[in-house]
């Protein structure tokens, strides 16, 4: 099964990271469920800007946290560089 780690842009212009096995499935949850981040449910909708494919779970946590070390710029700069031709959701 693969695993994806993915971003979001929330209403209020700040990013949520994470991860999951449907991406878009999660992306509903956040925008329409009380199943998503606790995060973003005070800053609906959110939009997804980045998506990519991990092998397992693990390194998809692990990229999650390497992501989410990044700064806000370093992040735009990961964004800008997404091809969404080649990422399945």
């Amino acid at each position: 099964m693969a695993w994806f780690v993915y971003i979001v842009r929330c209403a209020d212009d700040s990013l949520y990271t994470g991860v999951a096995t449907d991406v878009a499935r999660r992306i509903t949850e956040h925008n329409e469920s009380p199943k998503g981040a606790r995060y973003t449910a005070s800053r609906r909708p959110v939009h997804l800007v980045y998506t990519a494919s991990c092998a397992t779970r693990s390194d998809a946590m692990k990229e999650e946290w390497r992501i989410k070390q990044l700064t806000r710029s370093d992040k735009m700069i990961l964004i800008a560089s997404w091809d969404v031709a080649y990422e399945p959701v």
